[in-house]
């Protein structure tokens, strides 16, 4: 009698979770299978109709400057504003769970480092873009005021500025966010192995490096996965600031797709295989960044 009621919620659970497979199904499988088979036709502008070319749009692509281009652009904007971001959520956990420090608002600091990432990057695009305005922007006023520059600066004409304007940017909105998820996964740690270090006469700094580091390994993998994954997907902040200018420096993979489907002639073959690229290196990088912990877990098992 048990089992046959057991049964029936069953059946219940799976109702109830119907809806998000069928979502799933929909909106995301079919479209990511759709995406793959029109990479290999030739489907573009207006027409309803494609023709099978094989591996022609994968051959043309990775021959296409451009798209090499917002590959790179995508990289180097990801480790720009990944690195010290990273390195400062880092230290910011590591102080706010401090058991000697016992800091005192960290609740109150946490919200603030959060702010950043709930706002539009539409506001954020707009208050950055004239913040750097040229002539008259705050900062070039600024900055010609305290004689750092002798005359007004045009940013956004310049790669190296706007790409570190751009990085910036992306770091000022996910650090917080990083910092969070690491307080997280410290608290998540037997609080007595820092107390058992602390009573050895272990310094702050071995406690971290020899405690705190090794157990959040997990945690360090799945941020360094999603920022990944996001950073591949950059889209908003470079579209909406300069869209891609100057000479296409801030130009991303998901901007050239965007690009490609949707202005000029529509090319949907193009954007198709690009997105199928993005896929793809999403795949393997995520791959790459798995076997890389594990194999610093072998080999710390070895030494240990």
């Amino acid at each position: 009698m048990k089992k046959a009621r057991f049964e029936r919620y069953n059946r219940y659970g799976l109702l109830f979770i119907a809806p998000f497979f069928l979502a799933f199904l929909v909106f995301q499988l079919y479209p990511i299978f759709y995406t793959i088979f029109l990479s290999f036709t030739d489907l573009k502008g207006w027409n309803t109709e494609a023709s099978i070319v094989g591996f022609e749009n994968y051959v043309n692509l990775l021959n296409n400057a451009l798209f090499l281009q917002s590959i790179r652009n995508t990289l180097i904007l990801w480790g720009v504003n990944f690195v010290p971001q990273i390195t400062l959520a880092l230290l910011l956990a590591a102080w706010f769970t401090n058991l000697k420090l016992k800091l005192k608002g960290t609740g109150f600091f946490k919200i603030i480092f959060y702010l950043p990432n709930i706002i539009t990057a539409a506001s954020v695009a707009v208050l950055f873009f004239a913040l750097f305005s040229f002539p008259m922007g705050p900062m070039n006023l600024v900055l010609t005021h305290l004689g750092v520059l002798e005359r007004p600066f045009d940013f956004f004409r310049s790669v190296t500025s706007t790409r570190l304007i751009v990085s910036f940017i992306q770091f000022w909105m996910w650090y917080g966010q990083t910092t969070i998820v690491l307080v997280s996964g410290i608290l998540s740690i037997d609080q007595s192995l820092f107390e058992s270090a602390m009573v050895d006469g272990a310094s702050d700094a071995q406690i971290f490096r020899k405690i705190t580091l090794p157990l959040l390994k997990p945690i360090m993998l799945y941020t360094l996965v999603t920022s990944l994954i996001g950073g591949l997907q950059m889209f908003d902040i470079p579209f909406l600031l300069t869209n891609g200018n100057p000479d296409n420096s801030v130009n991303t993979i998901t901007m050239f797709i965007y690009k490609q489907a949707f202005t000029g002639s529509r090319n949907f073959q193009i954007a198709a295989t690009a997105s199928v690229i993005l896929l793809g290196m999403s795949i393997l990088l995520s791959t790459l960044l798995f076997r890389f912990f594990q194999e610093k877990s072998k080999v710390r098992g070895r030494n240990g």
